[in-house]
């Protein structure tokens, strides 16, 4: 089975693809042509990037801004992360979680204090969620009822997608008192895996859009995801877990990139109230708390939120937990699905 570290080695194949995107082709956004200032190559996960539109084109009316182009590629985020290591040219990258800035660390492109601010270079991020039919039939509020009999539950495969790893660990995480009793989390695991996950979708795209045609009781996903359906009008409802996983996703300037000034005053502009209030307005949780009482009503808070630092953070999961025969969910997920 594949785990996160496969997903970047076979996401390498699509980086070329990924990188030599053309405008119009709805990934790649060039205006580079259009003034003379700096131009900011950012590499961006898809899921963002309709808000990161927004917060460019917020940026543009400042005094830092207004002379900078930018010239945007987005698509998966690990494919993303894997074309940027592969030298596809990047001053800035914003990402769906953490994992996925861990090569470029590695590969010595982001420093490895990139997260020792105020906001420990988080401006956005999101919870892991349900989302049930309309009029909710089979009353789930929590993770226990997941394993009433005969339910079935939509979520990416872990071994191809990042947002299937964060579903399975936000349970692991709830059920295991925050890995406090890590037996109890694998029993629960073992249960949900083998006896309701009939759909393993590659992509969180595909989850959703088999959950919306019909596949399925309950769908985990982001909390950004859920809201954006409900917003569409689709005939589903959100579930606020009262305990649950935070989503952190990562934005960061290249060391040395070209354009490394503007790149890092984007930075900056990121955390300002007007661009927190339009990833709010997007359904990310902002990373600023007075925005974040603002939206309050939008993001109701759970009563446990799990974080992957209390689980002893990504390096301690990544080994424990989901490598690829020996750690515990890998196991567990690798034997349910034989």
């Amino acid at each position: 089975m594949r785990f996160r570290p496969s997903r970047h080695l076979v996401a390498l194949t699509a980086a070329a693809a990924l990188t030599a995107c053309s405008a119009g082709d709805g990934q790649r956004t060039d205006d580079a042509a259009a003034g003379s200032g700096p131009t900011v190559d950012l590499s961006a996960a898809e899921g963002a990037r309709a808000a990161l539109d927004e917060v460019i084109a917020a940026f543009g009316t400042t005094e830092a801004g207004e002379d900078v182009r930018f010239d945007v590629t987005s698509g998966p985020s690990a494919q993303q992360a894997a074309a940027v290591v592969g030298g596809a040219s990047a001053d800035f990258v914003t990402f769906a979680s953490v994992p996925d800035l861990s090569g470029l660390v590695d590969a010595g492109l982001v420093d490895p204090g990139w997260n020792a601010g105020v906001y420990r270079g988080i401006p956005y991020g999101s919870v892991v969620t349900m989302l049930v039919r309309e009029g909710n039939p089979w009353g789930v509020t929590d993770w226990d009822d997941l394993l009433a009999p005969g339910l079935e539950v939509v979520t990416p495969d872990p071994t191809a997608s990042g947002a299937g790893e964060l579903n399975l660990l936000a349970a692991y995480a709830a059920t295991s008192n925050g890995g406090a009793d890590p037996q109890a989390g694998r029993d629960y695991l073992a249960a949900l895996v083998g006896d309701h996950i009939e759909s393993s979708p590659a992509s969180p795209e595909e989850a959703v859009e088999m959950f919306v045609q019909g596949a399925g009781d309950v769908l985990l996903l982001s909390e950004r995801d859920a809201v954006r359906l409900e917003r569409d009008g689709a005939a589903v409802r959100r579930v606020p877990l009262a305990t649950t996983l935070r989503i952190d996703s990562p934005a960061v300037v290249i060391d040395n990139a070209p354009d490394v000034v503007a790149a890092q005053e984007f930075n900056d502009f990121l955390y300002t109230a007007q661009a927190q209030r339009i990833w709010a307005s997007a359904g990310f949780r902002p990373a600023d708390p007075g925005v974040a009482r603002e939206f309050a009503d939008d993001f109701p808070a759970p009563e446990t939120l799990w974080t992957v630092d209390d689980l002893g953070g990504w390096s301690a999961v990544e080994a424990e937990l989901f490598r690829p025969g020996t750690g515990s969910i890998a196991v567990i997920y690798a034997e349910a699905t034989r």
